[in-house]
């Protein structure tokens, strides 16, 4: 039999692991969070089989390919050629769209050029991001953009006191000396004294040389208005800056539907190409499903070949459960779940064989019916010829291996070994924690908590919701279940807020993420650890702060040195001067209770508990031990988090609190079966503080937890947005004609065709 061979892999916290993984079978590897899966499947096989593949490229483009070090680990044998498909979301610009991304769009274009009528041009001049194409008036993007005016500037103060509410305009930022030294203004004087006169200058004037500027005016500098600079800067093009200033730029700019294209991205003419009376952007504008419906109407004729293949890539998109995405949605607004299957259905077209295909939890985010499709994919991807290896918590998916390799046995320092590997049935009789799941046979919840009351929707309408009416129990846990694209999130984070502005909606995001945030300043403990290592050694504060004094100033204090590859991708690699810790070298010669303060930062939370045991960290760390976290570092960057572990993370704050009505979107996200277990625990205590909680999800352990189920469907985008089932587990079992109540039935081994 043909094996991958890994021999003795270090990285992380694997403990010297030998392996071999057989090739063209679906390879399953289990184990709890931080058992050590991603190491072994990401960091170590994937990195390093894309290492080699990269290293067979040409110079030029291998120096422009992300840098990959070499794992920790003595060899592995037998490699193929990776794709490695993971939960990265897509992101991208606003000219990337689901159509770009899939390539869809592209066999649009195709046929509209051969088929459309008038002709205007080849396939290139129906792309928005084509000069040729795109319209003149929004460059493509299918938005106009404006500032604000009154939001910019405060009237009431001077230059000097900051009129200008805008990063870098700000007193002592470098753009408002374009404006005080420019000899134009009297840089004391409110903005409602000005003339009208001075108000143009200062706001629109066109770029120029100003006549007499002060002294300090460089000799080639140009002096232009506040707006047109902002617009130039930042809404022209799609800066670095822009980016960074994204939450600034949100509260000065109003967006609108370009008005010259109604939205369409393309100009007059491309757009008066039409096939039976549609252009190209009213066939972006319709979900997968839709477009395929029209594609397949068509009388193709001498154009059979590009038909077959739109209608092969869509049916792709549909069979992912992705039909409700319309061509045209921006992928910087799709989940990391959807971003996963786009990047699937792209893969799904190509003929290559004998490729070793990496997954990371595809069941993300899908419904159980969903999940079904997933796996008749994943085995269509086994039986061209290919090796599937899938890092994956669902049982559903599991299930579908010919090789299972459980990791663990616990996380962190504890885990890091295989703990079994072999066939799915001999799974169930193995000593693991995922054994023991499958040796079990779920049990659904009966004795339920009484509703205290009702929150009450009605008739809602937002997006695909048909007139919704549904009563929620106060101090319950409900649970509102439905495939993907169904409604549960409109109806649940977008509608009920709008009537009780008082819930607290928990999701996957963190609104403070970035290189500068970690675990510890997140939890407000930062400054306690600093001011202990400060006292124990008689220096400021300040040097144990990667962001102050202590930060190394090769990489000021993030660790990572950035490489700008412009159109491509930067890549990040270890800052050479502090080998990535941030900190200046001479701070780690501090100590405090026999470590330094990257020794300490680098513990587990589980390690820290016994370091810092008193009162102040032992409740937070406690917690984080309670919602399944003890492997996480004090140190580890917020940005790094998977949607699920932050989520976990926002929760610590929560149990301190009563009466609250609380959401939580899809808590079960990357949690091995034993810690849901720990994340059900939690949510029963959240509700019997007399808290009344939501949970959006498709797990069944919780969803069988529930007090009470809404079953929203039955299908994605126009065929969801109805009420299906309101009720307890009890009653859908006995009355639940829904893909929920039979994804129910068989989890608890009460299997009945619908």
């Amino acid at each position: 039999m043909k094996q991958i061979t890994i021999t003795h892999a270090r990285q992380n916290n694997l403990k010297n692991i030998s392996v071999a993984i057989p090739k063209n079978k679906i390879v399953v590897f289990t184990g709890v969070s931080g058992s050590g899966k991603s190491s072994l499947v990401f960091e170590t096989i994937g990195a390093e089989a894309q290492r080699q593949f990269n290293e067979t490229q040409g110079s030029f483009l291998r120096n422009r390919l992300q840098h990959i070090g070499v794992p920790d680990v003595e060899k592995i044998e037998n490699l193929n050629v990776p794709i490695i498909i993971n939960q990265k979301r897509l992101g991208g610009s606003a000219r990337s769209t689901v159509g770009t991304a899939t390539d869809v769009y592209a066999s649009l274009r195709l046929l509209f050029s051969r088929m459309g009528k008038p002709f205007v041009g080849y396939s290139n001049v129906f792309s928005f991001n084509n000069p040729v194409g795109m319209c003149p008036a929004c460059e493509g993007l299918g938005f106009v953009q404006t500032v604000n005016v009154d939001a910019l500037i405060d009237r009431g103060k001077s230059l000097n006191e900051g009129a200008i509410r805008f990063p870098t305009f700000q007193p002592g930022g470098w753009r408002l000396t374009r404006y005080t030294l420019s000899g134009y203004f009297d840089n004391d004087k409110p903005l409602k004294d000005y003339s009208a006169e001075e108000l143009e200058m200062l706001l629109h004037a066109p770029e120029h040389k100003p006549k007499r500027p002060h002294r300090e005016w460089g000799k080639t500098v140009k002096y232009e208005g506040v707006i047109p600079r902002i617009e130039k800067a930042f809404l022209k093009k799609e800066s670095r800056e822009n980016i960074t200033r994204k939450e600034a730029l949100k509260h000065v700019i109003i967006t609108r539907s370009c008005p010259a294209c109604n939205g369409k991205r393309l100009n007059e003419e491309v757009l008066s190409c039409k096939i039976r009376g549609m252009d190209i952007a009213d066939c972006a504008r319709l979900s997968a499903d839709e477009l395929l419906a029209f594609v397949a109407s068509l009388d193709a004729g001498a154009y059979g070949t590009i038909v077959a293949e739109l209608k092969k890539k869509l049916q792709h998109m549909i069979d992912i459960g992705l039909q409700y995405l319309t061509l045209d949605r921006r992928t910087d607004t799709l989940s990391g779940g959807e971003s996963q299957r786009i990047k699937m259905v792209k893969n799904l077209g190509n003929n290559l064989t004998d490729l070793l295909y990496i997954f990371d939890e595809p069941s993300i985010g899908l419904h159980p019916k969903d999940l079904q499709h997933i796996a008749a994919i994943i085995r269509r991807i086994r039986d061209k010829g290919n090796s599937v290896l899938m890092v994956e918590h669902d049982p559903d998916l599991i299930r579908i291996a010919d090789w299972v390799i459980d990791m663990g046995p616990l996380s962190g320092k504890h885990g890091g070994e295989i703990v079994y590997e072999g066939t799915f049935e001999g799974l169930k009789h193995s000593t693991g924690k995922t054994g023991q799941y499958f040796a079990q046979q779920p049990r659904a919840r009966y004795s339920r908590r009484r509703a205290d009351g009702y929150l009450e929707i009605k008739n809602a309408h937002l997006h695909n919701l048909k007139n919704v009416s549904v009563k929620i129990p106060r101090k319950v846990l409900t649970v509102v279940t439905g495939v993907a694209g169904s409604g549960k999130s409109t109806l649940i984070n977008k509608v009920l807020p709008t009537i009780y502005p008082e819930v607290t909606i928990i999701d996957q995001s963190l609104s403070a993420m970035g290189v500068r945030s970690n675990l510890l300043t997140y939890l407000g403990l930062s400054d306690d650890l600093r001011g202990r290592f400060a006292k124990a050694n008689h220096v400021s504060a300040r040097l144990f702060s990667r962001n102050s004094e202590g930060g190394c100033e090769n990489c000021r204090g993030t660790g990572v040195e950035r490489i700008d590859l412009a159109f491509m991708d930067d890549i990040e690699q270890p800052c050479e001067v502090c080998g990535g810790s941030g900190f200046k070298p001479e701070v780690l010669q501090y100590h405090y209770r026999g470590r330094n303060i990257l020794q300490v930062m680098d513990m587990t939370v589980e390690e820290a508990m016994a370091f810092l045991p008193d009162e102040l960290y032992a409740g937070a760390f406690e917690m984080l031990c309670r919602l399944g976290l003890s492997y996480l570092s004090l140190g580890q960057r917020l940005d790094s988090f998977s949607g699920g572990e932050r989520q976990r993370l926002k929760l610590t704050r929560e149990l301190q609190h009563r009466n609250k009505i609380i959401v939580l979107d899809e808590p079960s996200t990357g949690l091995h079966p034993s810690d849901t277990q720990l994340l059900l625990d939690f949510m029963d205590a959240l509700v019997d503080q007399g808290n009344t909680l939501i949970v959006i999800e498709h797990n069944l352990d919780v969803i069988t937890h529930g007090d009470w189920i809404i079953d929203i469907g039955p299908g994605a985008g126009k065929y969801g947005g109805e009420v299906l089932f309101e009720g307890t587990v009890e009653e859908m079992l006995k009355r639940g004609e829904t893909a929920t109540g039979e994804g129910v039935r068989r989890h608890l081994g009460m299997e009945r065709k619908i």
